[in-house]
């Protein structure tokens, strides 16, 4: 890419703030366009079994209906709802907590004496990563029936609540972004930035989107993630239930480290910007600077405790890499929107602080690619996630735009180490000779900077009507009158304040010509418009359902969604004891073969095919995808060679492993086994 020289034209003024403007404009259909492309709310915890599963038609009413999911959730008392055909509950109460080991399950019991016909499970629950999940199927008791409870077409999170919250979680990664990238590059790269109105509102900015966000989310949880409904935004009970969670707790951990960055900023601005002395202000630096790290780390903190970072495998070493994730983020494209702002609108910005920005980047991307790919690996875990899941579509893309930047930012690098101080200082120089030729102006005390200022608060037209008015009473800022008195002071102070103003256009004017400066200020618009789509989606990433998660939950789902066997399920094995007459052939028959009650038959059959007496048969069922069994069955001998047993339940459909032991003597049996798929 070759950055060129900016085009010279009649106001010089309004090309940073068109540029402002084209940025702001960008933003805000970016995230326009991704709020409408996004779904209402990605689940992240998946439904992976049910009993009775989805469509399932049992013979005689359950005790409980059980729910598994992938990974850990919240429920509450009215979490799990079971409906009879009419709408009328026909669950007891509230879920029990069944989870064991590393499955989770929870379950709710059943009124004694249901009758026939299709009930509908409803269920919503909040995942570990604070993104609310929900879902509904139905099962049937005796025969399929007529129901007049209608599935919801909707997920959890959606409709205008959902969107308002998304819309505050996007503002708040902003205002993180901001916050920390504009402080850092203030202390770390550009120290007399700190006096510069433009990068002071800049990070006041940031300061404010993420409070207000935190705000608004604090308020929008209850109904986000219950009700849906935006007038029970200021529920109290339900904000009492929203303090009392995981993300609830870090909202309120956020505001009040934001409380603690207030005080920050207002050192950070004030006392810092007023220090002159070069030994204090470097104590004050260090101070600053450790007291920064802590707020900002702790605010990145609320993020890593409540999202993906706290939930899934690696949890303990996930959620400082998610911290430090962030902090580089933040200073890299913060900083570089810090740096952006001070190339447009400040006048003074040299080459010495944008080297050292360059360094600090340098530095950021780094740390940024090393936890990505952890990151990356934790979520995806394997190569057909990075393609067949929307997680690991998101990802690619924004690999892509991450590789985009960096490209960018090596231009920009490019252009720092061509620019210099030298043609700005000179030209400079020369304007301030120019000026003083033109004669003394009673009251010039005021400062070119100050008129810069007053530039960038007044618009584009006010400004250009105070250089025509400085142009047109130049000739009056000369000396006294043609009747020899002297220009009244308050008309002087008018004509300089005028004549200041003039000076820091040509300044700027100037400033604008440097073809190096130029180059760098267009690469670095350049990046912040790519940094910006790529924070974007890097948020999209933060609501979206990991690739490992969506794989393990397809896989159970199609263990659960298995299609019902035609007839009985039938196995046959053969068997060797190793004893003499120890060798012969197993058969087996579950009918009908379906989850729920089975009929089992077994027939051994001795090495001539003739029915074979043994001492005893045992069986045991595992469906090792879920953690299940084994479930131990004896039959009972009901003749030569066969034995049956009856009401043997079969919990999931999936692949079953079906193993046998016969033994054929006090001393001598074997176990044989063999996988049935059963729906």
């Amino acid at each position: 890419m070759t950055a060129t020289a900016p085009r010279f034209g009649p106001s010089p003024i309004r090309r940073p703030l068109a540029a402002a403007s084209l940025l702001a404009t960008l933003i805000s259909l970016l995230f326009g366009l991704v709020l409408a492309g996004a779904s209402p709310a990605s689940a992240h915890a998946a439904l992976t079994g049910s009993d009775p599963q989805d469509g399932a038609v049992v013979a005689s009413a359950p005790k409980e209906v059980t729910l598994t999911f992938s990974e850990s959730v919240a429920m509450g008392d009215d979490s799990i709802r079971v409906l009879d055909p009419s709408g009328k509950r026909a669950d007891t109460g509230a879920p029990r907590d069944l989870n064991s080991g590393g499955t989770v399950r929870y379950g709710v019991k059943l009124h004694a004496g249901l009758p026939d016909g299709t009930y509908t499970v409803a269920w919503q629950a909040v995942s570990a990563d604070s993104h609310p999940v929900s879902g509904a199927f139905t099962f049937s008791i005796g025969a399929p029936s007529e129901t007049t409870v209608a599935l919801p077409s909707g997920g959890a999170g959606g409709g205008l609540v959902g969107t308002l919250y998304g819309i505050a979680r996007y503002a708040a990664y902003a205002g993180f972004v901001l916050l920390v990238g504009g402080s850092v590059f203030v202390l770390g790269c550009w120290q007399r930035g700190a006096a510069a109105r433009p990068l002071q509102r800049l990070v006041v900015r940031g300061w404010i989107t993420l409070t207000a966000a935190t705000l608004a989310m604090l308020l929008l949880r209850s109904p986000y993630t219950g009700s849906g409904k935006l007038g029970d935004v200021f529920d109290l009970d339900g904000l009492q239930t929203v303090l009392d969670t995981k993300p609830g707790a870090a909202l309120v951990s956020r505001l009040l480290l934001l409380g603690a960055g207030a005080l920050f900023i207002a050192v950070l601005f004030g006392a810092y910007a007023k220090r002159e002395d070069e030994k204090v202000k470097k104590d004050l630096t260090f101070g600053l600077a450790t007291g920064g790290a802590v707020i900002a780390a702790g605010i990145a903190g609320t993020w890593a405790l409540s999202e993906h970072a706290s939930t899934g495998i690696q949890a303990g070493l996930a959620m400082p890499m998610d911290v430090l994730h962030l902090l580089a983020v933040a200073t890299w494209l913060g900083g570089l929107a810090a740096l952006l702002v001070a190339l447009y609108r400040t006048p003074d910005i040299g080459s010495v602080a944008v080297r050292r920005f360059s360094r600090v980047a340098f530095g950021s991307v780094l740390v940024l690619t090393a936890t990505g790919i952890y990151q990356s690996w934790r979520q995806v875990g394997s190569w057909s996630a990075l393609t067949g899941t929307r997680y690991g579509q998101l990802l690619l893309i924004k690999v892509g735009l991450l590789a985009v930047l960096i490209g960018l930012a090596w231009i920009s690098r490019r252009w720092t180490g061509r620019l210099t101080d030298g043609t700005q200082t000179v030209a400079e120089t020369s304007e301030q000779g120019e000026i003083s030729g033109e004669g003394e102006i009673s009251g010039e005390a005021t400062s070119a900077e100050g008129a810069t200022s007053a530039q960038e608060q007044a618009g584009p037209d006010e400004s250009e009507a105070q250089v025509a008015g400085a142009r047109e009473s130049e000739a009056e800022v000369a000396g006294p009158d043609e009747s020899g008195a002297q220009v009244a002071p308050e008309r002087a102070a008018q004509l300089a304040r005028q004549q200041a103003v003039l000076t820091a256009t040509k300044k700027k004017r100037v400033r604008d010509a440097d073809p190096e400066r130029s180059g760098l200020r267009r690469s670095v618009l350049a990046e912040a418009a790519v940094a910006v789509v790529l924070l974007a989606v890097a948020t999209v990433l933060t609501s979206t359902e990991p690739a490992r998660t969506e794989e393990e939950a397809a896989r159970g789902n199609t263990a659960v969604s298995a299609p019902v066997s035609e007839g009985p399920a039938e196995l046959s094995m053969p068997f060797d004891t190793g004893a003499r007459n120890g060798k012969g052939t197993v058969r087996i028959e579950l009918d009908p073969g379906r989850t729920g009650a089975n009929e089992l038959h077994i027939w051994i059959d001795g090495s001539d095919g003739k029915p074979m007496d043994v001492p005893e048969v045992k069986l045991a069922l595992t469906l090792e995808s879920k953690d299940i069994g084994p479930l131990p069955v004896v039959p009972d001998r009901l003749t030569e060679g066969h034995w049956t047993a009856s009401g043997v339940q079969i919990p999931i459909a999936g692949d079953w492993k079906v193993a046998v032991t016969v033994r054929t003597s006090d001393i001598d049996q074997a176990t044989i086994d063999k996988n049935v798929e059963i729906g």
